[in-house]
């Protein structure tokens, strides 16, 4: 073998190892999430800019569903991050002392009723979700149904098999649902008005989903006449034409925050803080604010359309502890109640 050649096969062998050692250094993150599949990718490559060598792996699924893993993964974590599920269930990982808790770089500029109130936080918010209802004004009118302003006006007989929310055991959107209609009118352990009010809503619900999406997809089909979902999947669904319009009933919104945590234990730990100290970022806030009316910074989110302006002023008073320490029995009464509508799996 002449010199030239050797010289080139040695190079050769130098920059393989060298790919291969760059290739060896990236730490992939397990990120579990309940984020919106068309989120997870503007999300992932938007972190890959600033981090090109942390890979993130995403488990996805729905709130409720995430959250029961996480539980019963309790004695044997698998997840590094939990990025993009409701307060609600890191407020009930909290308590069950699942997190590690971290302040992110960009912290301070999270407004205070949107974090966790420790020092440093177990979690900390990313943007509102909030309730709204799809109306499908073509299949109303076919039906000569008025539109509804309030949760009360949903109580209607021509609202009778027309109506589909999500499982609250099953979807966070569902669950903060639920917990605005006890906070806004009584719970009382099953005995409360709250209780009374979805007994009589579930006359007219057709069923409940899996999925906080789906109901607005429903209505936005034609499939059935209001959908009870959250504002980014009615606004979003109103941009591509669906036939609906947006209601936020009078009386007060449900609503929870995407939020975010690192999974106690982790032996990625520096890794799942680079992860924090991106995904608090205003950076990574002015992405949410593309999806969201409301985001954890304040003055990020550019006004969406079809979102009334006095939308954060609308949303009930959140008790993020509560909501956690009581869902076990909410969820267990809402189950013996109307489950049997439930869509099957």
């Amino acid at each position: 073998m002449r010199l030239s050649s050797l010289l080139k096969s040695v190079a050769a062998l130098v920059l393989a190892a060298s790919a291969g050692a760059a290739l060896a250094q990236k730490t992939q993150l397990l990120v579990y999430t309940a984020l919106e599949t068309d989120q997870l990718k503007a999300y992932q490559e938007a972190f890959n800019k600033v981090e090109p060598n942390i890979e993130i792996k995403w488990v996805r699924d729905s709130t409720g569903v995430v959250i029961a893993k996480l539980l019963a993964e309790k004695a044997n974590p698998q997840a590094d991050v939990i990025w993009g599920v409701a307060a609600s269930g890191l407020a009930l990982f909290a308590q069950q002392g699942m997190l590690e808790p971290y302040a992110p770089l960009n912290l301070d500029a999270i407004m205070s009723q949107y974090r966790d109130k420790k020092n440093p936080p177990a979690w900390w918010g990313m943007d509102v979700y909030g309730a709204t209802v799809c109306f499908n004004t073509v299949e109303a009118k076919k039906r000569n149904i008025p539109l509804p302003t309030t949760w009360k006006d949903l109580l209607k007989p021509e609202f009778k098999g027309q109506v589909v929310m999500p499982n609250p055991a099953s979807s966070g959107t569902g669950y903060f649902d639920v917990v605005a209609w006890l906070t806004l009118w009584g719970d009382d352990n099953g005995k409360g008005g709250g209780w009374k009010y979805m007994d009589a809503l579930h006359e007219n619900i057709a069923q409940y989903t899996h999925s906080g999406s789906k109901p607005c997809n429903m209505a936005a089909a034609g499939e059935f006449v209001a959908g009870i979902s959250f504002e980014y999947r009615a606004h979003s669904n109103k941009a591509k034409g669906a036939p609906i319009e947006l209601v936020f009933p009078k009386e007060g919104l449900g609503w929870d925050l995407e939020a975010f945590a690192i999974h106690k234990g982790t032996k990625k730990l520096e890794a799942a803080k680079k992860l924090a100290d991106w995904a608090s970022s205003k950076d990574a806030m002015i992405l949410y604010g593309k999806n969201f009316a409301i985001t954890a910074q304040p003055g990020v989110a550019p006004k969406l359309a079809n979102i009334p302006a006095d939308y954060e002023s609308r949303l009930v008073k959140m008790d993020f502890e509560k909501s956690a320490s009581s869902r076990e029995r909410v969820l267990a009464e809402w189950t013996k109640r109307y489950n049997a509508k439930s869509e099957k799996r």
